[in-house]
C-alpha cells in the first residue's frame, strides 16, 4: 500500500513521539539534551575564561589552606576557633557535634566544595542565563546527595543516637524504609494518612453539590449565621491537587472560616482526569470550570456580584477570565482575591528550571501515550527544588535517627495528589511559562487575547516568603499589570502553609500595604521597607476587606436552584475528591 504525503508525515511524527516517549521515561522525565546543552555551554565559555579559571584556583587553594587550619584548630586552640559564616548558617550543621574533629573537617571540606562549586557556576561571561541556573542547579544536587549528614559514618548526630539507642534508631529506621518502599510500589498513601479520611475529618465543612459536569462539581456550603453578607464567594483552587486544602480539618479550614464570617461560599472541586480526558485544554477550564461555576452562582445569588478567589493555578485561571469577564463588558464581580497565584511568568522561580523547549517537547510526548501527567511527576519535581527540605533532611531523620514526623492534615492532603490532561498541561507551559503570553497581552480566551490592564475591581493578592512555587516577588508583579486597587500581603510560610494559615497559630507574622487604584506601584525592595508588621494570621485581614466591600448582612440564600437546573446533588465533599 502506497501512503500519501500527509499520511506518511503522521507516521513519522508518531514514531518521533513514541521514540521521545521512551526516551523520557528512560530520563525520568528530565531531558538529557537540555542538561547537556547547559553543561557543555558553560564547559566551553569557562574553558575560554582563563581569568575565571584563575579565579577558581585560587580559590581552591585558599579553601586547601582553610581545611588545613580548621583541622588545626582541634589539636592546637593556638591556632584559634574561626567558624565559618557558612557553616553557621546552614541548617545542616547546628548541631554542636559538628564542631568536634573529625567531624568540624568534613562539614569544612563540603561546605568548601559547595562554595567552590557555586562559584565556578556563576559568573562565566557568554553562558545563557537559563543554562547557568540549570548547571548551578545540578551541582548542588550532586552535592547534597554527599553531604556528610547523609551517612552513619560521617554524621555526628547520627552516631551518637546510635550508641545511646544501641542501634534501635537504624532498625526503626529500616522499618520505616520497608513501609515506604511497600506504599511506593502498591501506589497506596504513606503510613498514617488513613488517620485523615476526606469527608470523615478533612473536608467536612456541612454543603451540598448543586453543579456536576464533566470536569468540575459545584460545593455550596451551608450558612452557620443567621444572616450572611450579601455578596457571596466563588473559590477557584488548584486542579494540581484537590480542593480541601482549603477545607481541612475544622481548626485550618479556610472555608469554614469563611462561613463563620457569615459569608456564603461556593468552591470548586475539580475532577481528577484520567486518559479519556486528555484532550481538555485550558478552555475548557474556563468555560467547564470558571464560567459554568459563575453562571451557577449567579443563579442561586440572584442580583448579587460576587467575590472571586483563587488559589495557585486557580488564581492564573481566574486572573485569565477575570480579564476576559472585564474586556467584554461582564461586571458579575465585586472583587478578586489572589493566593500564591502568578500572572506574570518572566520570573517563574525555580520551576523555571524544568521549563525550556527540549523539556516541554519530552514532556508532551509522555503526556501524549499516557493521557495526562502523573502526579508524582510534578512532586518528584518540588522535591528537587528544596532537596534539603522535602528529602534528605527527612530521610536523615527517619531513616538514621529512627525519627518518623507524625502524619497531620496538611501531610496527607499533599499525598493524595491529582493528574493533569496533557493539552491542559501542556498549554500551561507553553502559553503561560514558556511565552509568558499572559503578562504581554496575547493570551488568547476566545480567540481573542485579554489584557490584565483592564481589571479595576480591588483586589487582594498574597504572597509567601519562602514559595518555591509562586515566589512572592514574581506574585507581586502583577502591580506591574494591573492599574488597580491592590493590597498586598506577604505572609510568613511556604506555598502550602502560609496559605494555611489559622488564626492562633504561634509564630506567624505577616506585611499588608494597599496601593490605590492607578497610584504608582513601589518595587518589592520598597515594598518590603514600607508595609507594617503584623503579628498573627492574615485570615483577619482579608475577613476585614471583605466586610469593607461587601453590602449589609441579608437573609440566608437557598442551597441551590432546581428551578433553573441547579439542584442539589449531594452531600459535600462530593464525589471527584474521592476518585485516586
Amino acid at each position: 500500500m502506497v501512503l500519501q504525503p500527509g499520511e506518511r508525515s503522521d507516521r513519522l511524527k508518531a514514531l518521533d513521539a513514541s521514540l521521545r516517549a521512551a526516551w523520557a521515561r528512560t530520563w525520568v522525565s528530565i531531558s538529557p539534551e537540555s542538561q547537556w546543552l547547559a553543561w557543555t555551554d558553560w564547559a566551553r565559555h569557562l574553558a575560554i575564561s582563563p581569568g575565571k579559571s584563575v579565579e577558581l584556583a585560587d580559590l581552591a587553594l585558599r579553601q586547601w589552606a582553610q581545611n588545613i587550619h580548621g583541622t588545626c584548630t582541634v589539636l592546637d586552640p593556638s591556632f584559634g576557633n574561626e567558624a565559618t559564616g557558612a557553616a553557621a548558617n546552614d541548617r545542616r550543621f547546628k548541631d554542636p557535634g559538628w564542631d568536634q574533629y573529625p567531624f568540624s573537617a568534613f562539614r569544612c571540606a563540603f561546605l568548601g566544595q559547595q562554595q567552590w562549586w557555586h562559584a565556578a557556576t556563576h559568573g562565566v561571561d557568554g553562558v545563557e542565563p537559563h543554562h547557568e541556573r540549570l548547571v548551578s542547579f545540578w551541582a548542588k544536587q550532586w552535592l547534597d546527595i554527599f553531604s556528610p549528614g547523609n551517612f552513619i559514618a560521617t554524621n555526628p548526630v547520627v552516631l551518637e543516637r546510635t550508641l545511646q539507642e544501641g542501634g534501635a534508631n537504624l532498625s526503626r529506621g529500616f522499618g520505616y524504609f520497608l513501609e515506604d518502599a511497600r506504599a511506593w510500589l502498591t501506589q497506596t498513601p504513606p503510613a498514617g494518612a488513613e488517620q485523615f479520611e476526606v469527608g470523615r475529618n478533612v473536608a467536612i465543612t456541612p454543603g451540598k453539590v448543586v453543579l456536576r459536569n464533566r470536569l468540575m462539581e459545584l460545593i455550596q456550603y451551608a450558612p452557620s449565621t443567621e444572616k450572611v453578607h450579601a455578596e457571596p464567594i466563588l473559590i477557584v483552587p488548584a486542579w494540581i491537587m484537590k480542593y480541601y486544602i482549603l477545607d481541612l480539618s475544622q481548626h485550618n479550614s479556610l472555608i469554614k472560616y469563611l462561613v463563620d464570617q457569615g459569608h456564603t461560599v461556593f468552591c470548586i472541586s475539580w475532577k481528577n482526569p484520567d486518559a479519556d480526558d486528555r484532550d481538555m485544554g485550558m478552555d475548557d477550564y474556563i468555560d467547564l470550570g470558571w464560567r459554568a461555576a459563575l453562571d451557577a452562582v449567579s443563579t442561586i445569588v440572584p442580583n448579587r456580584k460576587i467575590h472571586a478567589t483563587g488559589y495557585c493555578l486557580g488564581g492564573t485561571l481566574l486572573a485569565i477570565a477575570a480579564a476576559a469577564m472585564a474586556r467584554d463588558g461582564d461586571d458579575r464581580l465585586a472583587s478578586l482575591s489572589l493566593f500564591a497565584a502568578q500572572t506574570d511568568f518572566s520570573e517563574p522561580g525555580e520551576l523555571g528550571l524544568f521549563i525550556d523547549e527540549a523539556q516541554i517537547t519530552l514532556l508532551e510526548a509522555q503526556m501524549a501515550e499516557r493521557g495526562y501527567l502523573r502526579a508524582g511527576q510534578m512532586a518528584g519535581a518540588f522535591q528537587m527544588l528544596r532537596s534539603y527540605d522535602l528529602l534528605w533532611s527527612r530521610l536523615t531523620n527517619k531513616y538514621l535517627l529512627g525519627d518518623r514526623q507524625p502524619m497531620n492534615d496538611l501531610m496527607a492532603w499533599n499525598a493524595d495528589a491529582t493528574r493533569m490532561p496533557a493539552k491542559m498541561h501542556s498549554q500551561y507551559l507553553r502559553r503561560l511559562f514558556l511565552n509568558d503570553d499572559l503578562s504581554k497581552n496575547r493570551y488568547p480566551v476566545d480567540g481573542r487575547p485579554v489584557s490584565l490592564t483592564n481589571i479595576v475591581l480591588p483586589i487582594f493578592c498574597v504572597g509567601t516568603t519562602t514559595d518555591h512555587v509562586a515566589p512572592w516577588r514574581s506574585v507581586y508583579k502583577l502591580h506591574h499589570l494591573s492599574p488597580a486597587e491592590i493590597t498586598f500581603v506577604l505572609t510568613s510560610g511556604g506555598h502550602n502553609a502560609g496559605i494555611v494559615n489559622e488564626p492562633g497559630r504561634p509564630r506567624r507574622h505577616y506585611q499588608i500595604l494597599t496601593r490605590a487604584e492607578g497610584e504608582a506601584h513601589l518595587t518589592e525592595d520598597e515594598w518590603l521597607a514600607a508595609a507594617p508588621m503584623h503579628q498573627g494570621s492574615w485570615w483577619t485581614s482579608w475577613a476585614e476587606w471583605l466586610k469593607a466591600h461587601s453590602g449589609s448582612l441579608v437573609s440566608l440564600p437557598r442551597m441551590g436552584a432546581s428551578r433553573h437546573g441547579y439542584k442539589v446533588l449531594c452531600d459535600a465533599p462530593g464525589t471527584y475528591v474521592m476518585v485516586k
